[in-house]
């Protein structure tokens, strides 16, 4: 394994992650707000599992989101 190619992807696939998270994050608290599910005051769980079939990798990363 070249381990600069493995660094280089893993980072790749990570910022890919990063923003397509925030994105759907985004949309789905606007759209929650939008609605009246959520008031847009506040602190919101949140859960990324991250699954790698061909080594059986399941990590799960808890946090919060305040919104005001």
């Amino acid at each position: 394994m070249d381990e600069n190619i493995f660094n280089m992807q893993v980072r790749k696939f990570l910022k890919q992650v990063g923003v397509n998270s925030q994105r759907e994050i985004e949309a789905a608290v606007r759209e929650a707000i939008r609605t009246g599910k959520l008031d847009g005051n506040e602190t919101l769980s949140v859960n990324m599992v991250l699954t790698m079939e061909a080594t059986n990798l399941k990590a799960s990363v808890d946090g919060e989101i305040a919104l005001a």
